[in-house]
């Protein structure tokens, strides 16, 4: 299908956090939300042909540094939350697929019956060939967070940008559900958000995305058109790049 708009980003790696995924329940898959979320991505596909590979994070699952501080060893806990995100990514892909979309799996462990093994040269081939490419299992290795294997996804694929999808509008200096005067920032530097702490990203995701000028942007993918509206290149969230 060709493209009814040039978009400003031609290949995107979105990030996905896992609790976004389970919509109200603080755990668990909801179905409805993920058909939500592939519906968007097939229309903005649709609508301006951006390559989409994503990450998905396993948080809805279990997140690996949470249960290492109530006395599980690290390690393990970090493997059973890749394990976590592969769940995640398998619900993502039968949603897309069941809007006709093809989508492949890429995992970073050997899971050779259910997904195939993370192959640079291969995600960017089934880009090419408009496929959604879907990223799970982290980077395969403990104590890296899904932030961190986005970024440095996104640096291997060569995206033009990192989109950060969360439940809040953007980056503010304070958490706005607790703080309702907390200030948003339409823009900031990536050393801004490593230096003021803001802890969306961890600070090995942003300076990987910084020191290769990938830009990222942190927006709220619960509100319909948002994600049309950052791949057309419109001001939504919090872009954070090199000083303007």
């Amino acid at each position: 299908m060709k493209p009814s708009a040039l978009p400003r980003y031609k290949r995107v790696l979105l990030k996905l956090g896992g609790e976004g995924l389970a919509g109200k329940a603080a755990f668990g898959i909801d179905p409805d939300v993920v058909h939500g979320i592939a519906e968007d991505i097939v229309r903005v596909k649709n609508a301006y042909d951006t390559q989409f590979a994503i990450v998905v994070g396993g948080g809805n699952i279990i997140r690996g540094d949470a249960a290492s501080k109530r006395g599980m060893d690290r390690v393990t806990a970090d493997y059973m939350g890749m394990l976590g995100t592969v769940i995640n990514a398998l619900a993502l892909q039968d949603a897309l697929e069941n809007m006709g979309q093809p989508t492949r799996v890429q995992t970073a462990i050997s899971m050779h019956q259910i997904a195939e093994p993370y192959i640079r040269r291969r995600a960017v081939r089934h880009l090419e060939k408009g496929r959604v490419v879907i990223l799970a299992a982290g980077s395969g290795n403990p104590y890296f967070s899904t932030d961190t294997t986005a970024a440095l996804r996104a640096v291997e694929i060569e995206a033009e940008v990192v989109l950060k999808a969360t439940k809040v509008d953007g980056i503010y200096d304070a958490d706005p559900k607790q703080n309702p005067k907390a200030k948003r920032f339409s823009r900031l530097d990536y050393l801004d958000l490593i230096n003021k702490d803001l802890r969306v990203m961890d600070h090995t995701a942003v300076t990987l995305c910084r020191e290769n000028k990938i830009p990222i942007i942190v927006f709220d993918l619960s509100h319909g058109g948002n994600l049309e509206g950052v791949v057309a290149g419109k001001q939504i969230g919090t872009f954070v790049g090199p000083p303007a």
